[in-house]
């Protein structure tokens, strides 16, 4: 099913949450393990995130450089059909820009559509580190606009190097959305503008960056749908863990933490209370947005589900 039905037929808020592929040596039953604690709450979707593989060049000592993997695409589709065949629950795969030409990204999602997993999260990615800013594939996509249009064109029949129409897919396409902006954006007007041209493109929902004040979720949805835009846009959640997110999220993800949830992780004196104080503090938001009637609660679970399962355990 696709995500735009499970949120049409829905009558309350759904339940929804992202996980991260194994490690390099892990195996599945170690992601298993983690979803099966959060089944309970009959999850809609469950969304697999994808990092493009990362290099370094080493010297060969004979002028030469040799390439060298330190970071190996994950099986996001492998991943994907895993979990819907064990689960039966519709799995959302992250398509990106980088590291992927265009003709890597129609093989992807000609393997997607084939395993019969038919929503997909649309994102331009983050550059590797050993690069300064992002820096596309040569045969790849800027912009993730640039790839919702050919996913688009696909859903259409068009494909590359075909001059007739083919089979066409039906993908339901989601994008990111930033409620504090995306941090290259000048400002927040620039993001709506970009994020628009997604939903012209062929997006159908919108799922936001985490956040720690609803407020700053219902200004953005206020904002959007005074832009004209006008798709469903599903609030991304994180329970603060430790006395390091205090830094560690505004750093990496460029939001803000609200003055009394600092102040209230601030006298934690462990990981372990402050566990506590995020456990509550999302879970209050949880009320407070399901209250608002939000088409559903997603959560980041960076694949550790115990303090996802005791916010579920308050709203759900």
């Amino acid at each position: 099913m696709k995500v735009t039905e499970h949120l049409a037929q829905a009558t309350e808020t759904l339940f929804t949450i992202e996980i991260l592929p194994p490690k390099k040596g892990e195996d599945i039953h170690t992601l298993f393990r983690h979803i099966d604690t959060l089944m309970e709450f009959k999850p809609a979707f469950i969304d697999v995130t994808y990092h493009r593989e990362e290099h370094v060049y080493k010297e060969m000592g004979n002028g030469m450089l040799k390439k060298y993997v330190t970071r190996k695409r994950p099986g996001t589709v492998g991943i994907c059909a895993a979990i819907q065949n064990r689960y039966h629950v519709d799995t959302i795969p992250h398509v990106i820009c980088g590291g992927f030409s265009q003709e890597d990204t129609e093989n992807m999602l000609i393997d997607l559509d084939f395993l019969g997993i038919h929503n997909v999260l649309v994102l331009r990615g983050d550059p590797v580190k050993t690069e300064p800013g992002f820096v596309p594939h040569p045969e790849g996509h800027c912009y993730a606009n640039e790839l919702i249009e050919q996913i688009t064109g696909m859903n259409q029949g068009k494909y590359l190097y075909e001059e007739s129409v083919s089979t066409p897919t039906d993908f339901c396409i989601g994008a990111a959305g930033y409620p504090e902006k995306h941090f290259e954006s000048p400002n927040l007007d620039t993001d709506l503008y970009y994020l628009k041209q997604k939903v012209e493109a062929g997006a159908e929902f919108i799922v936001t960056q985490m956040f720690f004040d609803n407020r700053v979720y219902f200004n953005f949805v206020e904002l959007c749908r005074a832009n004209g835009i006008n798709v469903p846009i599903i609030p991304g959640l994180k329970p603060m863990a430790t006395l390091n997110h205090l830094t560690a999220l505004p750093k990496y993800f460029f939001l803000d933490i609200p003055e009394d949830l600092r102040k209230e992780v601030a006298k934690c004196k462990d990981n372990k209370q402050v566990r506590e104080v995020g456990i509550e503090w999302c879970a209050q938001q949880c009320r407070e947005l399901k209250a608002a009637g939000v088409p559903c609660l997603h959560f980041y679970t960076m694949s550790k589900s115990e303090m996802v399962r005791r916010v579920a355990e308050q709203v759900f």
